[in-house]
C-alpha cells in the first residue's frame, strides 16, 4: 500500500476522523486526558493492523491535545494539563463575550503547532534525536529549572510570585519519594497519622481541576451565581467576532511556540506543561505590551495552543528514532507496536518505510480534521456559556468528581483532594496568592526533584551542573536571561500602577 492508497483508503480514513472526534471529547472533558484516549481503545487495536491502529491511536493523540482548549476558555478548567496556560488568557476573553473567537484562535494556533512539528519530524527525526540523547540528567534538570524561573514573569506580584510557586513546590513534594525515582522509599512532608492517605501524595489532575474547577464555583456561589450569558453576548462582545487579521505580528510567536513545543517533546519526560508553560512565557517576555497577559490577550491563547500541540510531534521523535517515548501517551504506542510484533529504534524508519509514511499522513489528516470539525463547530461549544449558571455548575461539580475518582482507576482520596485544593484555590484569592506560579511549581516540582537526585547520583558533584556540556551553559544563559527579564517586567508593572507614573 503506498501512500496514495492511505489517501482513499475509507476505513483509514474512517478510524482518522473517528478517533480525532473522539479525542476530542476527551480532551474536552475535565479529567479524561489524551493518555486516557489511547489508553481506553488500544486494546481494541490488535485486529487492525499496524497502519490503521497508528491511524487510530495518533489521532486520539491530536484529538486529546487539542480537545482540552474547550473547558479551559469557556469554563477556566483546563481540560488536559496541557491547557493550564490557555486558562490565563483564554477564560478573560470568554467572560467579556469573546468565548467563539477565543477558541477559534485557539484551533488555528493548535493546528500550526501540531503542523510545525510534524514537519520537524518528518524532516529532522534521526539528526533531532541524536541531539536530545545528549541531554543526560543535569540537562533536563536545568530545563525544568528555566520553566522555574518563569513564575515571577507570570506573577503580577514577583515576591508573591515566588512564595506562591515555592508552596506548590513544597506540596507536590509530599509523599514517598519511590526507589525507581532514585529515592530512599522513605515519606516526606507528611504529617503524622495521614500516611494512609498521603503515602503516594496530591494527584496533579485533581489538583488542577479542584483548582481550577471548584474555586470557580465557589467563587461565583459567593457572589450569587449569575445568570449564563446570553448568545447575544457571545456573539456581539466587544471584537468578539474572529478574524484571521488577529494572526497579523504573531506569526514568529506561532512558529516560535510550535518549535518550543516541539523541542520540549523531545526530551523524554518533561511534558506538554512544560511546553505550554515554556511557550507561554517566551511570548509574554517578548511582547511589547506583557502587561496585557493573564488579562484576555490572544497572544498568550496562541502561544499555549501552538505549545502544547508542537509536542505531539516532537515527542514521536525519540521513540520512532531511540526506541524512547517522549511522554506518557507516546509509551502506549509502544503497546500498539508490540501488538503488531513491530519493535522501535534507530533501524524502524529506514526498515518500515510504509509505516513511517503512514504515520505521517495520519498526524497530517487529523490536524486538518481537527481544525475543520472544531473550527466550523465551535459556536456550538461556544453556547455552554448560555445555560444558567445553577444548571450548569451543579453538572461541572458532578464532572470534576467523576473525573478525579477515575483517573487513578477509583481512588477516593483523590475526590477529598479536588475538595482540598477547590478550598484552597478559593483561598488563594483572598490572600492574594498567585495562581499560576504555584501551578507551574506543583507541575514542575517532582520532575526538577527526580532529575537533580538522579544528577548528583550519577556525577555526584555539585559542579557539574555548570561544567557538564555547552549545553548546559547555555541554558545557565537563559536562566539568567529569565530571572533579569522577570525583573524587568516586575519593575516595569510597578512603574505603570504607581501614583507618579
Amino acid at each position: 500500500m503506498d501512500l496514495l492508497a492511505h489517501l482513499i483508503d475509507p476505513w483509514f480514513l474512517g478510524l482518522i476522523f473517528g478517533g480525532t472526534l473522539m479525542g476530542i471529547m476527551f480532551g474536552a472533558i475535565p479529567g479524561m486526558t489524551a493518555t486516557m484516549a489511547v489508553a481506553v481503545c488500544l486494546p481494541l487495536t490488535f485486529p487492525l493492523g499496524l497502519v490503521n491502529s497508528l491511524a487510530l491511536l495518533l489521532s486520539l493523540y491530536v484529538g486529546g491535545i487539542t480537545g482540552g482548549l474547550v473547558p479551559a476558555i469557556l469554563l477556566g478548567i483546563p481540560g488536559t494539563p496541557s491547557s493550564i496556560t490557555t486558562t490565563f488568557d483564554g477564560f478573560p476573553m470568554a467572560k467579556r463575550g469573546e468565548g467563539e473567537r477565543a477558541l477559534k484562535i485557539a484551533i488555528v494556533a493548535s493546528v500550526v503547532g501540531g503542523l510545525v512539528s510534524l514537519v520537524a519530524l518528518y524532516f529532522f527525526a534521526p539528526v533531532l534525536a541524536q541531539f536530545a540523547i545528549k541531554f543526560s540528567y543535569v540537562e533536563k534538570f536545568l530545563i525544568i529549572f528555566f520553566a522555574l524561573t518563569v513564575m515571577a514573569a507570570l506573577s503580577s506580584d514577583m515576591l508573591l510570585g515566588i512564595f506562591s510557586g515555592v508552596l506548590g513546590i513544597f506540596l507536590s513534594l509530599v509523599g514517598t519519594y519511590d526507589i525507581t525515582n532514585g529515592g530512599n522509599g522513605h515519606t516526606r512532608l507528611i504529617p503524622p497519622g495521614m500516611e494512609y492517605w498521603l503515602d503516594g501524595g496530591f494527584a496533579l489532575l485533581p489538583v488542577l481541576i479542584g483548582i481550577f474547577g471548584v474555586t470557580v464555583i465557589l467563587e461565583e456561589a459567593e457572589i450569587g451565581m449569575p445568570r449564563g450569558q446570553s448568545l447575544k453576548d457571545i456573539e456581539v462582545g466587544p471584537h468578539s467576532r474572529f478574524s484571521f487579521s488577529v494572526f497579523r505580528g504573531q506569526w514568529l510567536n506561532l512558529i516560535r511556540s510550535g518549535g518550543i513545543g516541539t523541542f520540549v517533546g523531545i526530551l523524554p519526560g518533561v511534558g506538554g506543561s512544560a511546553a505550554s508553560i515554556l511557550s507561554y512565557t517566551a511570548a509574554k517576555t517578548t511582547s511589547r505590551h506583557p502587561e496585557r497577559f493573564g488579562k484576555g490577550e490572544p497572544a498568550g491563547v496562541i502561544a499555549s495552543e501552538a505549545g502544547n500541540n508542537g509536542l505531539t510531534g516532537g515527542a514521536l521523535v525519540p521513540l520512532l528514532s531511540l526506541g524512547i517515548p517522549g511522554d506518557s501517551t507516546t509509551a502506549l504506542l509502544i503497546g500498539a507496536f508490540a501488538l503488531q510484533g513491530i519493535q522501535v529504534g534507530p533501524l524502524f524508519i529506514g526498515q518500515n518505510a510504509e509505516t513511517w509514511n503512514a504515520m505521517i499522513v495520519a498526524m497530517l489528516l487529523s490536524n486538518l480534521v481537527m481544525l475543520v470539525t472544531m473550527f466550523f463547530a465551535i459556536r456550538w461549544f461556544a453556547m455552554v456559556i448560555a445555560v444558567p449558571k445553577q444548571i450548569l455548575y451543579p453538572f461541572i461539580l458532578m464532572m470534576c468528581v467523576i473525573g478525579a475518582y477515575t483517573i487513578n482507576y477509583g481512588i477516593i482520596f483523590d475526590v477529598w483532594t479536588l475538595l482540598i485544593f477547590g478550598l484552597f484555590g478559593w483561598l488563594m484569592a483572598k490572600l492574594r496568592l498567585e495562581v499560576a506560579p504555584f501551578i507551574i511549581g506543583f507541575i514542575l516540582g517532582p520532575s526538577a526533584e527526580i532529575y537533580f537526585v538522579k544528577s548528583l547520583e550519577s556525577f555526584g558533584d555539585l559542579t557539574i551542573f555548570f561544567t557538564k556540556s555547552w549545553i548546559a551553559v547555555v541554558l545557565w544563559i537563559l536562566i539568567a536571561a529569565s530571572v533579569a527579564g522577570s525583573i524587568a517586567i516586575s519593575r516595569r508593572n510597578a512603574r505603570m500602577i504607581s501614583p507618579s507614573a
